[in-house]
């Protein structure tokens, strides 16, 4: 989910590409939005692509 947000898709997007609903696109998202810590006034999805990227950078997981 966070890959495809990382490269721009949109909720309507994602759903496509993974073959679900929207609702479920966007509920999955609240999840991920739910478990991470955003600075307050940060764009959250930026925010979590990025906490994403970071990850994938790290070689260790």
């Amino acid at each position: 989910m966070l890959a495809l947000m990382a490269k721009g898709r949109t909720n309507g997007s994602i759903a496509e590409v993974l073959v679900v609903s929207e609702a479920a696109v966007r509920k999955h998202v609240g999840n991920i939005f739910a478990k991470l810590r955003f600075e307050p006034g940060s764009d959250r999805r930026v925010s979590a692509v990025l906490a994403y990227l970071r990850g994938s950078a790290d070689p260790t997981g």
